[in-house]
């Protein structure tokens, strides 16, 4: 067994922002102040447990979805515009970013937050998808509903069929944009969704996106900024989405990404903003945890087989989340009645990875040269005495020999 001992280290920011506080809104024709902070009110990062207001949260692991911190995750509750991330995932998965979306009637009278669609306007899929995630556009979650689904209720159970299948057991959607307050979701089954959309470059690449200009059939683009502050107010921000209506209270959830470790926040029910606690939040994770990966490269001790030592390799990569600073346990498993010989890239065990008595993952060890069968490294006791005698003789002077006329 290897136990490794990681040292404390702490990246305060990923790359530096370019801006660092939001600016005015797009709002024609000369814009409007932010109504977003120019700053955060949290504690200093700390492994203290987050005090938050919210009703309900939840901290995950932005690559596997662990979950490192949880408040009331499983309460169902009205999640508002924050749904608009599983209208991005399905969008994602069905169509081409380029692919050509025509907007109903349906989607161009939409009311509340709006791109502006007229009715028969075309725009690819790429452009919907800033605006739904940027701006929180109503008309763009109708028009990618309608062509990915057929209809808005076509398009609705297929989210809730997604869901389902990424084991959303709170999880009811009612439209494609969450202003009905009749769909209901959890911090829980949200940060599943947010964790399976990441996966997509598309979708990462635009919830990461500041500002925007979508084409306008006619006249100027429409330029369209992110309403999520912190990708201007916290050091490696990546997205992801806003929320609120007067049942759902304030909502949001966040992934921010540094050196590597990627964590997402969710707030819903705060009762007033909740950049800061989703912050704390953010700010806890990087402060309490580290990625550690066992692959290729990782050194590891030699399985004993049939008296010879066999130098093994992890076969894959296993990245995880440690606790900061505490020892980690890397074991290797052999299989039952292993005996040589072995080929180069022959299954002989797995490599498990355990910290504080948890087993937090494994990958399958594998042999990293061939080794044969075991070597004869000292007299054998089924021989008579007679060729042990002979053979310690004759090796005397073999010995004598070399001394005197060499090789």
């Amino acid at each position: 067994m290897i136990r490794l001992v990681l040292a404390a280290f702490f990246v305060a920011s990923a790359a530096p922002v370019a801006q660092q506080v939001p600016p005015p809104t797009p709002v024609p024709p000369d814009g409007s102040p932010s109504p977003y902070p120019t700053a955060l009110d949290t504690p200093a990062p700390s492994t203290k447990r987050p005090r938050l207001a919210a009703a309900s949260a939840l901290l995950a692991d932005l690559d596997s979805g662990r979950v490192l911190w949880e408040r009331n995750a499983d309460e169902r509750r009205p999640i508002a515009s924050v749904t608009k991330i599983m209208t991005g995932l399905l969008a994602v998965e069905a169509t081409d970013p380029d692919e050509v979306v025509t907007a109903s009637r349906n989607a161009a009278t939409q009311t509340g937050a709006v791109l502006g669609l007229d009715a028969g306007e075309t725009q690819p899929v790429r452009e919907l998808l800033m605006a739904l995630l940027l701006q929180s556009a109503n008309d763009a979650a109708v028009a990618l509903a309608e062509h990915v689904g057929g209809s808005v209720e076509g398009f609705v159970e297929g989210m809730n069929r997604r869901a389902r299948r990424l084991g959303g057991l709170d999880t009811r959607f009612a439209s494609p944009n969450g202003l009905d307050d009749t769909g209901y979701s959890s911090a829980r089954d949200i940060a599943a969704v947010t964790v399976e959309a990441f996966r997509d470059p598309t979708f990462r690449e635009v919830a990461a996106t500041r500002f925007h200009r979508v084409p306008s059939p006619n006249g100027e683009p429409r330029r369209i900024q992110n309403r999520n502050a912190l990708l201007w107010l916290y050091p490696g921000a990546i997205g992801v989405k806003t929320g609120y209506t007067s049942a759902a209270g304030f909502c949001l959830v966040a992934a921010a990404e540094r050196d590597g470790l990627g964590l997402v926040a969710v707030v819903l029910g705060a009762p007033s903003a909740p950049w800061s606690d989703a912050a704390e939040m953010l700010n806890h994770g990087f402060e309490t945890w580290d990625r550690f990966i066992v692959g290729a490269g990782t050194e590891l001790e030699p399985l004993p087989v049939g008296g010879r030592d066999v130098p093994i390799r992890a076969d894959g990569e296993l990245s995880l989340l440690v606790r900061r600073g505490g020892p980690v346990d890397v074991e290797v498993r052999p299989e039952p009645g292993l005996t040589l010989p072995l080929a180069e890239g022959e299954a002989v065990g797995e490599v498990v990875v355990h910290q504080d008595g948890d087993v937090l993952g494994r990958v399958p060890a594998v042999a990293e040269v061939t080794v044969s069968g075991a070597q004869r490294t000292a007299p054998q006791e089924d021989e008579p005495w007679w060729e042990r005698a002979w053979d310690a003789v004759a090796g005397f002077f073999v010995e004598v020999w070399r001394s005197i006329f060499g090789d």
